[in-house]
């Protein structure tokens, strides 16, 4: 029997829900690619359960920045990765912090300031899942960006069948004004639907406001940051989800629970749900900076009725119950 240590792949994503939802296809194409190597993922410490629930990664590396920004060093322990694989950013900070590890092999996406990796182009406007789909493809390994789905939580729903209401958002410039969301939650609620309000642990004044202005119990007011079981349970056992472009409609999308996302500045085309009756995404345009500190002006174009109309083109009932897609 051989005694040889497990060969180690290190992926860096160290970013948010969204994020590393959208990177669910390619981590798992890379499971499949070495299905020998343990795939060690460094992420943010607060993800380990979502990583967990993807079924492609073993082990969490905490690592994360402030923003966007890629993390000044990584707490990497023994011999170098055998492979390291950015799926960060086009570097070259991305590039270089993984570099300083000495892989043998690193897969990432070209650049003039790092030109010994001989990846693929960059596309500015690539569609956030085809783009690191089409970068392992590049180096060979077969990947699919419609491998996004996660398996049903194992708990219960603290309120099956609701319509979510996720008013936050990473940066003000994506949120939606609190008085919309809250003409949609007592319009919902005129039709006999429960609504429940959910929000990060630094949006409790967001989702206070929002209940108040609904008249919503308490008992449908999920603040602070729900743990990652209850939150998905929720998501997965949701009539709909109503949001901006945040990791929780990356999450309703990977429990296939329908959706009606609000674009701005970002458009679809970048980081919207793959077509399907199930999710709607809500778009006027043009783009806009997506780090601003006010409600971006294309989003501000969306108004409780036509919100109101899209929940009323989504299909009712739910998919079949389903594992870990092969």
């Amino acid at each position: 029997m051989s005694t040889a240590p497990r060969p180690r792949l290190l992926v860096l994503r160290a970013l948010g829900l969204g994020d590393l939802l959208a990177g669910v296809p390619a981590l798992r194409a890379l499971r499949r690619g070495f299905p020998g190597h343990e795939l060690v993922l460094a992420a943010p410490a607060g993800l380990t359960p979502v990583a967990g629930a993807t079924g492609a990664v073993d082990r969490v590396l905490p690592a994360s920045a402030p923003g966007r920004a890629v993390p000044r060093t990584l707490d990497w322990t023994g011999p170098p990765p055998d492979l390291a694989v950015d799926l960060h950013g086009n570097g070259p900070p991305s590039h270089r912090l993984l570099q300083g590890l000495r892989p043998p092999r690193l897969l990432a996406f070209a650049h003039p300031a790092t030109p010994e990796i001989e990846g693929p182009p960059w596309y500015a406007d690539e569609h956030e899942r085809d783009r690191w789909c089409r970068l392992l493809r590049w180096y060979g390994v077969g990947a699919d960006p419609a491998d996004l789905l996660l398996p049903r939580p194992a708990a219960a729903s603290p309120a099956p069948g609701a319509v979510v209401l996720h008013p936050g958002a990473g940066a003000p410039a994506r949120c939606w004004p609190v008085e919309r969301y809250a003409a949609v939650a007592v319009a919902l609620r005129e039709r006999g639907l429960r609504v429940v309000v959910t929000g990060g642990a630094d949006e409790d004044d967001l989702v206070a406001r929002l209940a108040k202005q609904a008249r919503l119990p308490d008992a449908d007011v999920l603040a602070g940051g729900p743990p990652f079981d209850r939150l998905s349970a929720l998501v997965a056992g949701a009539r709909a989800v109503v949001s901006g472009d945040t990791g929780v409609a990356h999450l309703a999308v990977a429990h296939a629970t329908p959706t009606v996302t609000l674009f701005g500045p970002v458009p679809p085309t970048r980081w919207g749900p793959p077509a399907h009756p199930r999710h709607i995404a809500l778009w006027h345009g043009p783009e806009g900076d997506p780090h601003g500190r006010r409600p971006d002006p294309a989003l501000l174009r969306i108004t409780p009725e036509e919100v109101l109309h899209a929940f009323g083109r989504l299909p009712a009932g739910r998919p079949p119950e389903r594992g870990l897609p092969s």
